[in-house]
């Protein structure tokens, strides 16, 4: 009885991990159920239809697939913001890590003020939402739009395809909006820095590692895991900010005359396809330069 004592201890213990992870993740998957579930199914629904809103009910016309073919084939706006929104995402996203892993590794070292700072980077994701940001972007205290108007910046962008130009210009006007959207990040890259034991970095120095090497070896490596949900918290936040100009269009084209919600559904659901993709193709990478840095 006494040898298996141990396993049944080990056993208990990922049972309460378990249950404790399941606990925190009863809530989304109730308010899932409750109130996204449903709109979800109709919105696919609505996606292989004709909708027709009348003051009784609505009237569906079934078109198979043509929403789709309409969106991808004969609607070259939507083609193209897509390619933006793709193309911006995938820019966005290293930078947003890049700056949040800095400013981590800045509020991790021992100052004063310490805490201000850490509230100061946090501050903008608290106002970057709703009719907030909406009023910060009317006015353009989100952006820089000066940048554009340089003339080596605006033969910079003329040399460049049609395809690169708007979302180069976007970054080179919008890089504050940007990173105003690392709060979270550095928050998460905080905590993971801070469960490195000292003893790790004591023992690198003894062996002749420099600060260089501890942070290639040792804080990189261990922060593949934060990097990972950072990256989909990134894409995904950006994916569904207000004022992304692809639900925007989408949004516009629910109740026009030449749209309608089943247009707007087939391309809401081309959208939710294409940011699934980048976050798949994220994931390899990180995954891939994960394996490359425990070798």
């Amino acid at each position: 009885m006494t040898p298996r004592t141990p396993a049944r201890r080990e056993l208990s213990l990922r049972a309460r991990e378990a249950l404790h992870g399941y606990g925190f993740i009863a809530i989304w998957i109730i308010g899932f159920a409750l109130f996204t579930a449903v709109p979800l199914v109709e919105t696919l629904r609505y996606s292989f239809h004709t909708v027709t809103v009348s003051a009784s009910q609505i009237n569906l016309s079934f078109v198979d697939w043509a929403n789709y073919t309409r969106a991808l084939v004969t609607d070259p706006t939507f083609v193209e913001l897509l390619i933006s929104y793709t193309i911006e995402t995938l820019i966005s996203v290293p930078i947003v890590l890049i700056f949040a892993m800095i400013i981590a590794l800045f509020l991790n070292q021992d100052f004063r003020f310490k805490g201000l700072f850490r509230v100061i980077f946090f501050l903008p994701i608290v106002i970057t939402s709703g009719p907030v940001i909406r009023e910060l972007t009317a006015q353009g205290a989100a952006s820089a739009p000066g940048i554009a108007s340089i003339p080596a910046v605006v033969d910079f962008l003329a040399e460049l395809p049609r395809t690169l130009r708007t979302p180069v210009e976007f970054l080179l006007t919008s890089f504050i909006l940007i990173l105003w959207f690392s709060g979270v990040q550095i928050l998460i890259y905080l905590s993971s820095l801070q469960k490195i034991d000292r003893s790790v970095y004591e023992a690198a120095a003894i062996d002749g590692a420099s600060s260089w090497d501890s942070f290639w070896k040792i804080v990189l490596p261990s922060l593949s895991t934060a990097t990972m949900v950072n990256a989909v918290y990134t894409v995904v936040i950006l994916s569904h900010f207000s004022e992304n100009k692809v639900i925007r269009y989408i949004y516009d084209k629910t109740y026009d005359v030449q749209g309608g919600i089943g247009y707007a559904s087939a391309m809401a659901f081309i959208y939710f396809g294409v940011m699934v993709v980048i976050l798949l193709l994220l994931f390899l990478l990180l995954m891939r330069g994960a394996r490359r840095g425990a070798r």
